[in-house]
């Protein structure tokens, strides 16, 4: 099994000067149809990006990401179409520590019985060890983050058709014939 993205959009982070640069990419019908496919909606109608990327030191990067799409899920009472308008924004900031800047191997320096994790923290930057990023990875993502789990179309609810008839017997019907 591939685990490969329906979307790529590769960049060197290695060529990004200081005064940043900025990406934006936009899905073709293909590439529509096959992020549809793998997030599991109807269709998509257009989906775009939009990167900002800045070099906050030498091994440091800060990206900015605006998502844009319109989907078709399926209504999960009806199944039919209904269509969503999506925009999301976020920020990412990647660390660099390939193989010149390594860090020293945790298992090496502390044993497992001393580390301690604080849950309280922030989460720091994502570590990387390639500078040749695909900046499609976080897009999708936040895209299908974005989706709606539970799709409705406006008006329609569900409700269950109750009739005794259908009821199953109790199972204490029995231990009551017992008497």
């Amino acid at each position: 099994m591939t685990d490969a993205l329906p979307l790529t959009q590769p960049y060197n982070l290695s060529r990004l000067g200081n005064a940043g640069d900025t990406v934006p990419f936009t899905a073709d019908a293909n590439q529509r149809q096959a992020i549809a496919a793998w997030s599991g909606v109807l269709s998509i109608d257009s989906f775009s990006a939009t990167v900002v990327l800045r070099k906050l030191a030498p091994t440091r990067f800060g990206l900015d990401f605006t998502v844009t799409a319109d989907v078709q899920q399926a209504c999960v009472v009806s199944l039919e179409p209904v269509p969503a308008h999506l925009e999301t924004r976020f920020s990412r900031e990647l660390l660099f520590t390939g193989p010149a800047r390594r860090k020293p191997d945790a298992a090496k320096t502390e044993s497992s019985a001393d580390l301690v994790l604080d849950a309280g923290e922030e989460e720091g930057p994502e570590e990387i060890e390639s500078l040749h990023f695909d900046l499609a990875g976080p897009v999708l993502e936040e895209y299908v983050l974005a989706l709606e789990p539970y799709p409705r179309r406006p008006g329609v609810a569900f409700s269950p058709q109750s009739d005794a008839s259908d009821r199953p017997e109790s199972p204490f019907a029995v231990l009551k014939g017992l008497k």
